[in-house]
């Protein structure tokens, strides 16, 4: 039976730790990229969020390549967002008020256009529970 090979990596602590096979840190490469796609798209595009998207592009890419992680920590417009959660788990007030109104206006839509009352209170529930969580996240440390 062969013997399996993993790449040693290190983390931003400075950890050495066994990354995955091959082709599942290919998969998180592949998810890390397509989220900063969607994540640009959700800079110029109004409805399409940004930050859910980066914060899960700079997950998988710590799982996959550390230089598309340092890459996006160092990015002149993602990079301030995703240290501010890495750091102080907070979101910038304008980055908050802004999810706060799509989410209240992604649920006026539904709520004209979704005829399952199932459907609608699922939907509810959930967009409820993102709410009060992102309406809890603390404001960045410099904004107040």
């Amino acid at each position: 039976m062969a013997k399996k090979r993993y790449k040693v990596i290190r983390n931003n602590a400075g950890d050495s730790s066994r990354a995955a096979p091959a082709p599942i840190r290919r998969a998180w490469q592949c998810l890390a990229v397509a989220c900063v796609g969607l994540g640009g798209l959700g800079a110029v595009l109004p409805l399409v969020p940004t930050t859910p998207f980066l914060l899960l592009a700079a997950w998988a890419a710590s799982r996959s390549s550390p230089e598309l992680h340092e890459w996006l920590y160092r990015h002149p417009r993602y990079g301030p967002v995703l240290r501010d959660w890495r750091d102080h788990r907070a979101l910038r007030p304008r980055v908050k008020s802004v999810a706060l109104l799509l989410i209240t206006a992604s649920w006026l839509i539904m709520m004209v256009t979704v005829g399952s009352n199932p459907v609608r209170l699922l939907a509810s529930v959930i967009m409820l529970c993102v709410a009060v969580f992102l309406a809890t996240r603390p404001a960045h440390p410099g904004d107040g």
